[in-house]
């Protein structure tokens, strides 16, 4: 069932504010609803922040030790740590410390299982909301225990890269294909049962959580090192004295994509009542990002947006969106199971239809752009 219209507000930050900017509207029975300005929005403006309703950080990133908060997603290391682990130089000096955000001696350890929280307010809201009813306590460890288990079988259908919110679909839509839902529910059930609750334990009741979590689901990254980039861009320095950073940061870039490759950020994902009421365009004119190094989504303007024009999002990410409108309807149509009407794509319906394969194998053809684009995306959270 959908959320009354002034609960979509209730998790933005000054929901009274972002209610006068923008609001909801039903669109017809295929798009459904729709994010409208009701102001005119300037490019670069932030339309809203708003928490998640719930988020997780990916099992992988997890695993792969990129340590975040349990709550949200904050990265625990600092930027120094991070750039140490990421490039593998363990005696790696980052100048400018102290534009490093994270504060270790705040962070706090559930005090049963130790799984870590950036503070004591996060530990404790995660308490509140879920974290009592999944403490392992002395089981954290124990292959064995119906969450570890459920968490295994979730990680051997999910395999990395997890950072990409459409492979993380296809292989949601794949496990349904290939029956693997049964598997998924029944270690669900045995972990998480209640009677209350029976409705979301049904065949009809799981499958509906799981396609709410695979149509609505948002991408959230987050990284210390990131932070620490940014901060040191907007510094004062002498020209000397940008240049010899500038260099530096270069270099731990080079250092760090020969150590690590793309698995840069604490990633995971979470669940927005506002923001899952924008649609897809593939020229959107608005894009979420994570600038406070946690689960906090920011909404900005890409472009200038009327009084009563849809503000859209894209679901693909920036090479997809460059590709032909056959492609991008194929990725569209097998990820999140409706075809694109947006104005590109009207304005494309006369052009033939190429194929994916044929594309990756120009970009191959191309190919040595990809690395280039490297320095964008790690500081692009």
């Amino acid at each position: 069932m959908a959320a009354p219209q002034d609960d979509m507000f209730s998790l933005c930050v000054d929901p009274t504010k972002v209610s006068s900017c923008v609001e909801v509207r039903f669109i017809d029975k295929i798009k459904g609803k729709g994010l409208f300005a009701k102001k005119a929005i300037k490019k670069g403006d932030t339309i809203f922040i708003e928490r998640p309703l719930v988020s997780a950080q990916f099992l992988w990133n997890s695993l792969y030790k990129y340590k975040a908060c349990e709550f949200c997603l904050r990265a625990l290391e600092t930027a120094e740590d991070n750039a140490r682990r990421l490039s593998g130089i363990p005696d790696l000096s980052l100048p400018h410390p102290e534009l490093c955000k994270v504060h270790p001696e705040l962070h706090q350890a559930c005090p049963q299982c130790q799984v870590m929280y950036c503070s004591n307010e996060c530990r404790q809201a995660a308490a509140d909301q879920y974290h009592r009813a999944l403490c392992l306590g002395t089981s954290q460890e124990d292959p064995n225990h119906p969450i570890s288990k459920l968490k295994d079988a979730w990680r051997s259908m999910h395999y990395p890269p997890e950072t990409s919110s459409i492979m993380l679909m296809a292989r949601m839509v794949a496990t349904v294909k290939q029956g693997q839902l049964t598997v998924l529910r029944t270690l669900f059930t045995t972990a998480l049962y209640d009677d209350h609750l029976n409705r979301w334990f049904t065949p009809e009741g799981f499958r509906s959580l799981f396609s709410l979590v695979g149509t609505n689901g948002q991408g959230i990254g987050t990284s210390s090192l990131s932070q620490w980039v940014h901060a040191c861009d907007a510094l004062a320095l002498t020209s000397q004295q940008r240049e010899q950073l500038d260099s530096f940061i270069d270099q731990l870039y080079k250092d760090v994509e020969k150590e690590t490759g793309d698995f840069l950020n604490c990633e995971g994902s979470g669940l927005f009542l506002l923001q899952s009421a924008c649609n897809h365009s593939c020229i959107p004119n608005a894009a979420a990002s994570f600038p406070s190094n946690n689960f906090l989504l920011h909404l900005s303007a890409l472009s200038d947006i009327s009084p009563g024009e849809e503000i859209g999002i894209s679901y693909l990410d920036c090479c997809q969106c460059d590709r032909s409108r056959h492609s991008r309807h194929k990725i569209l149509r097998d990820n999140y199971l409706f075809i694109c009407s947006c104005p590109k794509c009207v304005s494309q319906m006369d052009e033939l239809d190429l194929t994916s394969d044929e594309e990756e194998e120009e970009e191959e053809e191309g190919g040595e752009a990809e690395g280039d684009d490297m320095e964008d995306e790690m500081t692009d959270v």
